[in-house]
């Protein structure tokens, strides 16, 4: 396992970051338990999950993925001053947490307490905003037409985004976290939190973790070379968008259990005839390279300049060791030729 330096945090974490977000709906705690055993043994020390999860989000199963997590905590506590733990506060939205209230000081306060003790732990290493609370081209807003920004009101977010830095300097002074990044965010986003920072004398965000992908490349390379030169962690997620790029949904598939079979927040946006055909096609490569599609997809990703560790996650422990053998390989330039080939063909296939 290789590992590199979190932004301007100090701290060492993997190339491979375990996402959680299947635990409590696709993975029970013995699941939990499993992949931590496997991810560890494999040399993992970075770990993602937020209060919303398990995805998909529902009420019944909110919280569930944080409490699993923290069972795994509360029987392997000698383990926690080695894990780099990071959870996401919700956004506006979702009625049942905290009424779908927006991200504010006091909102962050009641949320830390809550993934505090559902984690089981006395502090959070990075503490992070899922989303923003303007509307934002992500979750398939990326195409013309999907936002405006003629529409957002500069002086009352950026005052939003004031307020945001007080409630996160009070839990850091407080030790309860230790660091904080965004997510989901864009290139003014990132540029007015380092401008608040810096007049309020509050550390700047250490991470950001965007929709990043083969299937998905916008951050590519405008939003990287912001993080890289401002020394943020960009760390991808959904890789593999979930799942397209493993293969398994190809000719309308739908195997049992899979992320695809359930009901989507906000449907299935990415499944889309131009994501399927730049999909067959990644899946030819890698079956000429003689490796899977899904570590095809994950290798591209972290060899893209500027990516810190990838967000990767699983349903099986198969899936997960296959997923940790993509960080050990390296593609060759003819394998990364074809690649370009396709990616040019479909730059935005969803």
């Amino acid at each position: 396992m290789k590992y590199t330096t979190l932004g301007s945090s100090g701290l060492s974490v993997s190339e491979v970051c375990l996402g959680t977000m299947t635990w409590g709906i696709q993975n029970t705690q013995q699941d939990t338990d499993g992949q931590m055993a496997l991810a560890l043994s494999r040399g993992v020390n970075f770990i993602d999950t937020a209060e919303m999860y398990p995805i998909p989000p529902n009420e019944p199963t909110s919280g569930d993925t944080e409490r699993q997590m923290g069972d795994w905590l509360s029987r392997n506590q000698s383990q926690r001053e080695e894990l780099i733990i990071m959870t996401k506060i919700a956004g506006s939205g979702i009625s049942w947490i905290r009424n779908g209230d927006i991200i504010n000081a006091e909102n962050i306060g009641i949320a830390i307490e809550g993934s505090l003790k559902r984690l089981q732990t006395s502090y959070i290493d990075v503490y992070q905003l899922h989303w923003p609370n303007r509307t934002s081209p992500h979750f398939g807003k990326h195409w013309p037409g999907k936002v405006d920004p003629t529409t957002i009101d500069k002086e009352k977010e950026t005052e939003g985004m004031r307020n945001i830095l007080s409630g996160l300097k009070t839990a850091i002074d407080a030790g309860k976290i230790r660091h904080w990044g965004l997510s989901d965010d864009t290139p003014w986003g990132i540029h007015t939190f380092l401008r608040l920072c810096d007049e309020m004398g509050i550390p700047k965000p250490v991470s950001i973790q965007n929709e990043f992908s083969l299937l998905h490349g916008k951050d590519l390379p405008y939003l990287i070379e912001m993080c890289h030169l401002e020394d943020i962690a960009y760390l991808p997620w959904s890789p593999l968008a979930t799942g397209m790029l493993a293969g398994k949904y190809l000719d309308d598939a739908r195997p049992k259990g899979s992320r695809w079979t359930y009901v989507q927040r906000q449907g299935l946006f990415r499944d889309k005839q131009p994501a399927h055909d730049a999909t067959r096609r990644y899946v030819e490569i890698a079956s000429r390279a003689g490796i899977t599609p899904s570590q095809l997809a994950l290798a591209w990703c972290q060899q893209v300049p500027g990516v810190t560790a990838t967000i990767i996650g699983a349903t099986t422990e198969a899936q997960l060791a296959e997923n940790i053998d993509a960080f050990n390989l390296t593609l060759d330039s003819a394998v990364l030729r074809q690649i370009e080939d396709v990616y040019r063909a479909y730059p935005v296939p969803f």
